[in-house]
């Protein structure tokens, strides 16, 4: 699905990411994680094309995504903080994507789930600029999900949310597994990623401190939490073998 060969990028004199050598596969729920600095925001906007690499290659389906930009619309991307036009209705916004994303004069398929669970109706004539945090975070997840990508990458998708809405976006994330999509998160609230998660990639200082299934990291750590074990591993200091 996803093979990142060799990345690497600076910014001057900082080394953002180091030979990044990893893949993802449908069906994974990946939890990207490091210490702020670390690199992930990098290796994220790099995988969007937000962010081109000095050196190292991206391929999406065995393709090469330099200079090739469809690839996109094959992945939903909800950022941890979204920026819409102030003055743009919610309704507006999400018929404004639905037109973009029209082809041949032909309506795009959509997946309503989270628009139905969110009641997100009843907000469609307000201003974007009058949302509070939460509800923009709400709007990001119904774009990342409406067009039923088969990547979905997720930067801290429950932070804002409140108990119930995160417990819904939780829910749906599970179902997208079980679906065979591949989804990647970035989150600090590593509760949040213990019972959704399949595989975690830990990301130090540009470098992939270790990248292996979760199961296995709770073995190796002989811990049963992602937090515990994730302490134990930077008390340790010692890098994991990727397997």
């Amino acid at each position: 699905m996803i093979q990142v060969n060799q990345l690497n990028k600076k910014f001057g004199s900082l080394h953002a990411l180091k030979d990044v050598n990893v893949s993802f596969n449908t069906g994974q729920v990946v939890a990207v994680i490091g210490p702020n600095g670390s690199g992930k925001t990098t290796f994220i906007k790099c995988l969007l094309g937000m962010v081109l690499p000095d050196t190292g290659q991206i391929l999406f389906d065995g393709q090469n995504i330099a200079n090739n930009w469809n690839y996109r619309r094959h992945i939903g991307y909800m950022p941890q903080i979204g920026r819409y036009p102030d003055n743009m209705e919610v309704g507006q916004l999400f018929e404004m994507m639905k037109d973009i994303r029209t082809e041949n004069n032909l309506a795009p398929i959509t997946d309503t789930e989270l628009l139905d669970s969110f009641e997100m109706e009843k907000i469609n004539q307000k201003p974007m600029r009058t949302l509070s945090g939460g509800t923009r975070q709400k709007v990001s997840a119904c774009l990342a999900f409406l067009f039923g990508p088969k990547v979905l990458i997720l930067d801290e998708p429950t932070t804002g949310l409140d108990p119930l809405s995160a417990e819904i976006l939780k829910a749906k994330i599970a179902r997208e597994k079980t679906n065979n999509k591949l989804v990647l998160i970035t989150s600090h609230i590593l509760s949040d990623l213990d019972e959704l998660v399949t595989d975690v990639l830990y990301i130090f200082e540009g470098d992939v401190l270790f990248y292996k299934p979760l199961q296995n990291l709770k073995t190796d750590t002989g811990e049963d939490k992602l937090s515990r074990a994730i302490a134990k591993i930077i008390q340790s200091g010692h890098k994991l073998t990727q397997a």
